[in-house]
């Protein structure tokens, strides 16, 4: 739909205008994830009875355990709300900023949100929905403020750290996850597995598009080279004809 189809419906089109829909949305993102967050933080993670390094599952009736189960599962479902990210970069023809990064991301979190939510709804894996929902209110700070146009744009000098700090979401993904290997907890090793794997995939695409979009080096193109060549040999010729003369 977004790499193949959606391109080409809008090839003889005009881009959307979604600047209103585009705030709109961003903002309602902030407020989405920032609940999330909240709602991950008092059903566990930033209580004292929840341990970083071994929090084992509860399939109880428990309320703290029904509440995080619930957070997983409207975690869950913002992983298909963030789907419209790329539509709207559809409908704006952006096709330039659908990277493989950006498809891959997007394709493959529903994927895993879902099997977490299925088979462990709770417990030391949701330490990543915890931190992802962080990372997102930050994000959809920066496009919203980014929505309202120049005028705000040019004090967003921010961005590559949005990238560095979602790098280091991945990091402390896998740091979390490797102590369930060295040590016994009561928690589905295949759940964790399924984290280390995304963590893995997800740090090594973001830190290619990093490379990629802040350490390139400007290229010089034939024409550029061809204009410098020359005019340093011009110059030459006329420093070499002042001296013989």
């Amino acid at each position: 739909m977004v790499k193949v189809l959606g391109p080409r419906l809008m090839e003889n089109r005009k881009p959307f205008e979604l600047k209103r829909i585009l705030i709109i949305f961003n903002l309602f993102q902030v407020i989405f994830n920032g609940w999330l967050f909240y709602e991950f933080a008092v059903s566990g993670w930033l209580t004292k009875d929840w341990s970083y390094k071994c929090q084992p599952m509860d399939y109880t009736d428990n309320p703290r355990a029904l509440r995080m189960a619930a957070a997983c599962w409207w975690f869950y479902i913002s992983k298909y709300i963030d789907f419209l990210d790329t539509i709207f970069f559809v409908l704006r023809k952006k096709d330039n900023q659908i990277t493989k990064l950006h498809v891959i991301h997007h394709s493959l979190v529903p994927l895993s949100s879902w099997f977490g939510t299925t088979f462990s709804p709770g417990g030391h894996g949701t330490f990543c929905c915890f931190l992802n929902t962080f990372v997102h209110v930050v994000m959809y700070s920066y496009y919203f403020l980014a929505a309202l146009g120049p005028k705000v744009q040019k004090y967003l000098w921010w961005k590559k750290y949005i990238t560095t700090m979602q790098m280091i979401q991945f990091i402390a993904f896998m740091v979390h996850s490797l102590q369930l290997f060295v040590s016994n907890c009561d928690y589905p090793r295949i759940s964790i597995s399924v984290v280390m794997v995304n963590a893995i995939i997800f740090l090594l695409l973001f830190s290619e598009f990093y490379k990629d979009t802040y350490n390139k080096k400007p290229r010089i193109t034939n024409s550029e080279s061809f204009t410098k060549n020359g005019l340093t040999n011009y110059r030459t010729i006329r420093i070499n004809k002042h001296k013989n003369g």
